[in-house]
């Protein structure tokens, strides 16, 4: 036991006298809400940035702001003057728990986890539920060379949750945006996660991405095109970047578990080729145009594979789906941007999924007016308040969006859109506010949201994974038809960012969840206090 104490404390010595140098091909944190200076940098007037891709490689956030200067920024001096000690306060408040870094290899570890411990009060139980999260787990990256760059984690979790998300889990299974659980205890979850990439870049113009992890193509908080919603899904991106351009190939791999499978041939797949062409047309405005295919991977004819005719990286879509007489769901999109003063972006998204300009002048609500659009408008030191971020948004997506008539082909994966969390035939209107003073961070958001459940067996648009071929009716149809739902959501959190490297917090919440329909009038109060470590995004918002 001695000599293990010793073997110990030598690595840790060792760990704590690591000398640093500087080198990232690899992802910024999807996560962003403790990079108030880094996302300043990239949105105001100035910045070269594509905004709306994500995530973004640290070396092209290092060409506007330099990241170890932000972390160092943000840094708390040790009073120490012993080597050791100093080094274990840097570990525990500044720096990663492993980082080494020489001239052509750099390598960092982290502990990843979220304790969580909250109360839960429901005016439909009248009782109050202890709720907790038990996250374990680790994350790797680095650099070989100047060219490669790498990440790994893995997260094993336990979890009980409120009873909204419960009824979620029961009805897709699936925890949002975590994957397949099972049961675990009496009431909780079991369920595990992993991502992971290797990043290529041979020239300054191309980067190559094989991983399985997720993708964020928008200014918003929400996505209408694609968005980290669902779960990690295998995924080839080829981004290229020149001039004003950046143009992203991502060829992914779903699935969807619901529907009918075997055992021996596991869940069934299908396969997406997306594109998204982004051009800052001046140092205001930037224009992106977004294209997708999703098709099944075993059609009727038996296993159909990826298809060569969507290989091509450099083409639009909708004449070779029309020209190979394809049943495959084509999607075609916008995203705009434009930067008001010097710290202020208007955006908007435009989705189409099926449109026909008969139907939509016509303004009769045929069923096949799939369209959705976002607006929004974002603010960094809003109000001249240095450190006060405020964003409004509005979404409003049509009944049957997304879906598909085969269901296997609807633009979701793994029981989850991918796009906004609650699918279609809803319109939502959200706000944020996130101000922060040194490693102090407040956040509150709240969002209105009407949206139509399917009642009497009927299928009115929102559950994106039902035929559209079992719609309740051809025409008349309007956001909201069915079971019209009123959602409001208020989320306040205030933290305490511990260690700015890996993101590691410690923060104190409250939700309220007001949901009503003529069926039910559910108020929810959820109190929690959380030590975590934030890399992903999780939806719980719907």
């Amino acid at each position: 036991m001695r000599l293990l104490r010793i073997h110990f404390s030598a690595l840790l010595f060792f760990l704590l006298i690591i000398t640093e140098v500087s080198a990232q091909e690899y992802n910024a944190y999807l996560n962003n809400s403790y990079s108030y200076t880094i996302r300043k940098a990239i949105n105001v007037y100035g910045s070269p940035a594509h905004t709306s891709v994500r995530p973004m490689l640290y070396s092209e956030v290092n060409k506007i702001i330099d990241y170890d200067s932000v972390l160092m920024a943000q840094s708390i001096p040790s009073e120490s003057t012993s080597g050791f000690w100093k080094g274990l306060h840097n570990r525990v408040f500044n720096d990663h728990l492993i980082d080494v870094r020489k001239k052509d290899f750099t390598f960092q570890m982290d502990p990843l986890f979220h304790f969580e411990a909250g109360i839960e009060s429901s005016s439909g139980s009248g009782s109050e539920d202890m709720e907790y999260v038990n996250t374990r787990g680790f994350q790797i990256r680095g650099t070989i060379g100047d060219k490669v760059g790498f990440y790994s984690s893995f997260y094993e979790n336990q979890a009980s949750f409120p009873a909204y998300i419960d009824d979620f889990i029961e009805k897709y299974g699936v925890v949002p945006g975590q994957g397949r659980p099972r049961s675990f205890g009496k009431e909780g979850y079991d369920f595990a996660m992993a991502n992971g990439y290797v990043s290529y870049s041979p020239s300054k113009h191309f980067n190559f991405q094989f991983g399985h992890g997720k993708n964020f193509w928008g200014d918003g908080y929400r996505s209408l095109i694609l968005s980290d919603n669902s779960f990690n899904y295998p995924f080839l991106k080829i981004t290229t970047d020149f001039w004003r351009i950046k143009y992203v190939n991502l060829y992914a791999q779903f699935m969807d578990y619901n529907v009918p499978h075997s055992h021996e041939l596991g869940f069934q797949r299908k396969y997406g080729t997306l594109h998204y062409l982004s051009i800052n047309i001046s140092k205001r405005v930037n224009l992106s145009l977004f294209e997708a295919i999703i098709w099944e991977a075993q059609d009727s004819t038996g296993q159909r594979g990826f298809d060569i005719a969507y290989l091509n990286p450099v083409i639009f879509y909708r004449p070779v789906e029309f020209s190979i007489g394809s049943p495959d769901n084509a999607l075609l999109g916008l995203n705009l941007s434009v930067k008001i003063g010097k710290r202020n972006l208007a955006y908007g998204q435009l989705l189409l999924d099926e449109f026909k300009i008969k139907e939509v002048t016509a303004m009769d609500g045929w069923w096949g007016n799939k369209q959705a659009f976002q607006l929004g408008f974002k603010s960094f030191d809003a109000f001249r308040i240095p450190n006060l971020f405020a964003q409004l948004e509005y979404n409003y997506i049509r009944p049957y969006t997304y879906a598909h008539r085969i269901p296997l082909q609807a633009y979701g994966h793994y029981g989850q859109p991918l796009a906004h969390p609650i699918g279609a035939n809803t319109m939502e209107l959200l706000g944020r506010f996130q101000y922060h003073h040194k490693r102090f961070y407040f956040d509150y958001k709240i969002l209105f949201a009407v949206y139509g459940e399917d009642e009497n067996g009927l299928n009115y648009g929102k559950d994106i994974f039902k035929d559209y071929d079992s719609r309740a009716k051809d025409y008349d149809n309007f956001v909201g038809q069915g079971l019209r739902t009123n959602l409001t959501y208020n989320d306040i959190r205030l933290s305490y960012l511990i260690n700015p490297a890996y993101n590691l917090n410690f923060s104190i919440g409250y939700i309220n969840r007001m949901q009503k329909n003529d069926v039910a009038d559910n108020n929810m109060n959820y109190f929690y206090v959380a030590l975590r470590t934030s890399i992903e995004n999780y939806y719980y918002d719907f």
